[in-house]
């Protein structure tokens, strides 16, 4: 008898949800991008399903120190296009990391992610922030122990 593919439920995906944080300071961004997208898409979990959004939440914190590898800060620009003649906007990457450096990392991560249906719902999973402080600090936290039962 062939055995059944095991597919987690919405409850179980839910349940296993848990909180990572990153602190960017000092990393290079292209690898940090990369494992924040697997954390992101849930491939570190025994159950993960391709087909399902089983991914956690994740926190970025110094966004702002982040490392840029190579000539990165001089030649990357960031292209959009408005639709309208001449709408076009092209916007240097040192130029973004002093206005928003926030939105160069969400972009990296975005980009290292499936286009598809979940990848929307993904990323509102992920948290970043300029500087040191977040308001995350609870759910980070571990979960406590049970206390011990007294005979």
């Amino acid at each position: 008898m062939p055995q059944k593919t095991f597919l987690p439920d919405i409850k179980t995906i839910q349940a296993a949800r848990r909180w990572h944080h990153f602190d960017a300071g000092g990393q290079v961004v292209g690898r940090m991008a990369s494992r924040i997208a697997g954390l992101l898409k849930g491939k570190h979990k025994p159950f993960f399903t391709p087909s399902l959004d089983c991914g956690d939440f994740v926190i970025v914190t110094n966004a702002a120190k982040i490392k840029w590898t190579g000539n990165k800060l001089e030649q990357k620009t960031y292209f959009r296009h408005s639709g309208y003649a001449r709408g076009a906007k092209v916007i240097p990457l040192k130029h973004q990391m002093s206005r928003d450096p926030r939105k160069a990392v969400y972009l990296a991560i975005r980009r290292m992610l499936d286009s598809n249906k979940f990848r929307d719902r993904q990323l509102s999973r992920l948290k970043i922030y300029s500087g040191e402080a977040h308001p995350h600090a609870a759910q980070l936290a571990a979960p406590a122990a049970p206390a011990p039962k007294e005979a």
